[in-house]
């Protein structure tokens, strides 16, 4: 068999299904662009202090869960320092205006009847809407690695491409119930009318399943995959950017770094955002309707990150649990939505756990939803090479960011060490990703057909794996990697021998 497949990007979706095909037989090579490997597992250290620049809080991790058994299957898990959130508390949202706060428990039950305590003319309707949450997860066979043996056609459910908000609002009429049951819309960037509700419903249901954290930083998960490659003869090139694909006969002949070192291979497997892989390709590589296709799908909108490092007498407490700060109600579904003057109307706040972790945190990272319209100025710069009208900007967001932290922190500003921001051309610059966007192209319910690319291209030797294709996310990426290297080794080959490796 011809078993040397290049793959273009090393972050999650490309070493997973680098290390699915390595557990195969297959020979891999990953070209990755950054010094670093992994994406958004890439970790940072600045002033001694490590920093994640994408991953931080995982669903599917807990014994039994997605993730946990690929990890398992694939040799890694191991090797992975997780530690999982409270049972208790998996997240808690507040609403700075109100001053109201929840915390939400992990599990079905504890998370419906939470809710259901503190709404009590909602319970009825809220067990409705948890039985069809629950059931628009199980039309997915993937997610719950079941083997589809069908022809791949399937009929969905009525609700299964209905907009969130309107599969919310059918079971739920309390409006705050309805916004806090939307409060995991940072996770996958919904927009009201637009985000299909299977994609709601995966979400919440790997998240209330119970949700967990790398100790000391996701960088480990990268590391591991990539020994999973390299143990079984394949090899990992970072720091050499792909300059271009040659394609002839509609087949990838070979490709070409930066510095000049040419690849080849008999499959290649592109893990970067499908708008940066036509700047790579010839223009008649593809018909232009897909070229179009691929350049009208919107973006999923980015995040202005805010990284502290506390001082050492400081005395935040660790939470080991993300939480969630909304400025009040009614904003859950306009969070992508940008104005200088109110910025941030919600953000996300996770003191990363360290190994030997203690009462006290030593490090916070605040991610807030923001649409790469907010930096469309400065477009046309590189990374050292801002205005001075950018850097300005962005230390203005950043106190803005900061005076809202003082809500659930206060005091946190005299307990700063240091703190530095990102901004969407930060992730867009880094990633690689079109305007930054944090999940890729947006599903939307209203156009199915736009925002769904598959795996195969019309170059027959070129694939496609990452957050683009199919599912996002720490769960949904390593899903569409066994998609696509099941397109190689056999339907069904890889989730069979991870069931198999689970009976075992």
């Amino acid at each position: 068999m011809e078993k040397d497949i290049i793959i273009i990007g090393g972050g999650l979706g490309g070493l997973m299904t680098g290390a699915f095909l390595a557990k195969e037989g297959y020979t891999v090579t990953v070209l990755e662009k950054n010094r670093i490997i992994g994406g958004g597992l890439q970790c940072f250290r600045r002033h001694g202090a490590i920093f994640e620049t994408g991953m931080h809080i995982l669903g599917g991790f807990m014994p039994g869960g997605s993730l946990y058994r690929i990890c398992t299957y694939l040799g890694i898990w191991d090797k992975l320092n997780i530690r999982h959130t409270d049972a208790d508390c998996i997240d808690s949202i507040t609403f700075g205006a109100h001053g109201e706060t929840y915390s939400l428990p992990r599990g079905r039950e504890a998370f419906e009847l939470y809710l259901a305590n503190r709404f009590p003319n909602q319970a009825e309707g809220l067990h409705r809407y948890m039985d069809a949450l629950w059931a628009l997860s199980e039309e997915v066979d993937l997610f719950h690695l079941r083997l589809n043996n069908g022809d791949g056609l399937r009929e969905y459910s009525e609700e299964f491409l209905m907009p969130a908000d309107e599969f919310i609002a059918q079971y739920i009429t309390d409006p705050i119930l309805a916004e806090l049951l939307a409060y995991m819309n940072p996770m996958y960037a919904g927009v009201a009318g637009h985000t299909p509700a299977y994609v709601h419903a995966l979400i919440n249901v790997l998240y209330i399943n119970g949700s967990s954290m790398f100790v000391d930083g996701s960088q480990q998960m990268a590391d591991a995959l990539a020994d999973v490659i390299i143990s079984a003869g394949g090899c990992i090139h970072a720091g050499d950017a792909v300059r271009d694909i040659t394609v002839e006969d509609h087949l990838v002949r070979r490709v070409t770094t930066q510095s000049g070192k040419t690849y080849t291979g008999h499959l290649y497997i592109s893990d970067i955002h499908p708008c940066t892989l036509l700047t790579l390709l010839p223009e008649n590589a593809f018909l232009r309707s897909y070229r179009n296709r691929l350049q009208e799908i919107p973006n999923s909108y980015s995040s202005f990150t805010v990284y502290i490092k506390l001082k050492a007498d400081a005395h935040q407490p660790y939470i080991n649990h993300p939480r969630y700060y909304q400025d009040g109600h009614g904003y859950v579904w306009q969070l992508g939505e940008y104005e200088e003057a109110t910025f941030p109307r919600g953000f996300m706040l996770l003191t990363p756990p360290a190994k030997n972790q203690g009462k006290w945190a030593d490090r916070m990272t605040i991610n807030c939803p923001m649409p790469f319209s907010a930096v469309a100025a400065w477009a046309d710069t590189t990374i050292g090479h801002r205005t001075p009208a950018y850097e300005a900007w962005k230390e203005r967001m950043l106190r803005q960011v900061l005076d809202k932290l003082e809500i659930l922190c206060p005091g946190i500003q005299a307990d700063i060490e240091f703190c530095f921001a990102s901004s969407p051309l930060t992730i867009r610059d880094y990633y690689g990703t079109k305007e930054g966007s944090l999940y890729g192209y947006n599903r939307d319910c209203k156009n199915m057909f736009l925002s769904q690319i598959p795996i195969a291209t019309k170059v027959r030797n070129l694939l496609l794996t990452g957050q683009n294709i199919n599912l996002h996310g720490i769960c949904g990426v390593p899903l569409t990697a066994i998609e696509t290297a099941e397109s190689i080794v056999g339907k069904g080959n890889i989730v069979r021998k991870i069931n198999e490796d689970k009976i075992q």
